[in-house]
């Protein structure tokens, strides 16, 4: 099965088919860097990471960009967030773009989130963005007003073929204040005169000021992906206006097709008071932050969390949801742990190879899911049904041989770990009971090793329990063990 996606430009599942055969380029729009990232981000940002991973292991060479907003991104009212953040910490613009920078790449890492090829800023391509605007300008898509320059939505015909809107159904405002000075309300800036007292400017043919929000994403792409490229991705609360006037600007300005495959995820959603689902925001005040889930789960579990869901669906935060994906995370995690304890002393042999043909299965089962649009929530319940094979194959009486046990890691290792990023490459104990279950099994071993006379190995097994805080004693009769 090829893989499939589903493209919001088109409105449809597709094959996926890059421009250049077996490489892909991709960009996702990144964070506005004016405070610590919350699960909100952790949903879009890890949904991009297992695509990411997906593609690279089809064998693609992927050239994965992601931007760094630090300037340019307006509230409501008109005042640039980072600004505004800057003087409400007593600080200056840079202070908090470096601050918050870290702190979200810190996170990412944290998550197990593989740090993108190219991450861009926008203050480091102010001469891209002033280049783009000329060229609108000098094509009539773009005007300038007292040192503000527009790009007009009239003059490009297929303005809100993303999002579906028409010119005329759209409202004035969108992320900046209403102006007068522009031809129609829903005429977008590509250049802000600043104000006397705006400290983030640059001179530019139209006076000192700073970019719009859009243009860094147009130019940044094109300068690193070339006019056209393959997968453009983001969360779908940016469509519109942000990924509009992507596309508007960027075609009009490079006649060439922006984005071919556009993947947009769905938002992280909190219930409120009276128990509906609302996006969770910082504007809002109802998020938390990726380091407060942190201090409480592990990374693989919220990763579990998110990949219950379709990357494209919005999906409900709340701490039972949390729980829930912990409890089958770990049961997982645990059978992978003993699986790999187990692999140390089992003896090279191919007994037990009967579960191969349900680990190819499973194997067959998850890309299936994963060709299917990236069905990360069908990928998972494959693994977690081939746990539960598995655990019964662990706690059976049955001697199960190295080979099979290595086969079966590898297939965890593969699926779990290097594409979901649930399966981490070490494991350590987390449960108690299986412990000891652990601990009769190499007790059983090694009796078994010492009447073969295979002293090598039982003692080998012996310094293991001793590392367990196991005492095995000897005697004459007997072999007995306690804990120390």
């Amino acid at each position: 099965m090829s893989l499939l996606v589903y493209n919001v430009l088109k409105r449809e599942k597709m094959p996926f088919e890059p421009l250049y055969e077996g490489r892909v380029n991709m960009y996702v729009c990144g964070p506005t860097v004016y405070d610590d990232a919350h699960l909100g981000h952790a949903k879009n940002y890890v949904s991009f990471d297992i695509i990411n991973r997906y593609l690279r292991f089809l064998g693609y060479d992927v050239l994965y960009v992601q931007n760094i907003t630090d300037v340019g991104h307006l509230l409501d009212t008109g005042e640039d967030r980072i600004l505004r953040k800057a003087r409400q910490a007593a600080s200056t613009p840079m202070q908090i773009v470096e601050t918050f920078t870290r702190s979200y790449f810190e996170d990412m890492d944290a998550l197990k989130v593989l740090r993108p090829d190219i991450s861009p800023r926008a203050s480091a391509h102010i001469p891209e963005q002033i280049q783009m605007i000329e060229t609108l300008i000098q094509k009539g898509y773009a005007y300038e007003v007292d040192g503000n320059v527009y790009f007009s939505v009239q003059s490009y015909p297929e303005f809100g073929k993303l999002s579906n809107r028409r010119v005329e159904e759209q409202e004035a405002g969108t992320r900046e204040a209403v102006r007068s000075d522009k031809r129609h309300p829903a005429d977008f800036a590509l250049w802000k005169k600043a104000d006397p007292e705006h400290i983030l400017r640059w001179p530019s043919p139209w006076g000192e000021g700073f970019p719009g929000w859009h243009i860094e994403c147009s130019a940044m792409a094109r300068k690193y992906l070339g006019d056209t490229f393959d997968i453009h991705g983001g969360g779908i609360d940016n469509i519109f206006p942000h990924n509009e006037c992507e596309i508007a600007q960027s075609e009009a300005c490079n006649d060439a097709e922006f984005a071919r495959y556009w993947l947009l995820v769905g938002s992280l959603m909190v219930p409120d008071e009276f128990g509906n689902p609302v996006k969770m925001s910082k504007s809002l005040g109802n998020f938390y932050t990726i380091k407060d889930a942190l201090a409480l789960y592990r990374p693989e579990v919220i990763r579990a969390f998110i990949a219950s869901g379709h990357y494209s669906n919005p999906i409900t935060f709340s701490t039972q949801a949390l729980e829930d994906a912990q409890t089958g995370w770990k049961r997982m995690y645990t059978a992978v742990h003993f699986l790999r304890e187990r692999m140390r002393f089992a003896p090279e042999s191919d007994e037990g190879n009967s579960i191969l043909e349900t680990v190819r299965q499973t194997r067959q089962q998850f890309l299936d899911a994963m060709n299917d649009d990236f069905n990360t929530p069908n990928a998972l319940a494959a693994l977690y049904a081939l746990t539960r094979e598995v655990n019964d194959m662990l706690y059976s009486n049955t001697t199960i041989g190295r080979n099979v046990l290595v086969a079966i890691n590898d297939a965890y290792t593969e699926l779990g770990g290097n594409i979901l990023g649930v399966v981490p490459e070490q494991t350590v104990n987390c449960n108690p009971e299986r412990e000891a279950d652990l601990i009769r099994f190499l007790v059983q071993m090694r009796r078994d090793a010492r009447k073969a006379r295979n002293f090598q190995l039982a003692d080998q097994i012996r310094d293991e329990l001793a590392k367990r805080g196991v005492t095995i004693i000897d005697p004459t009769n007997e072999e007995s063990f306690w804990y120390v």
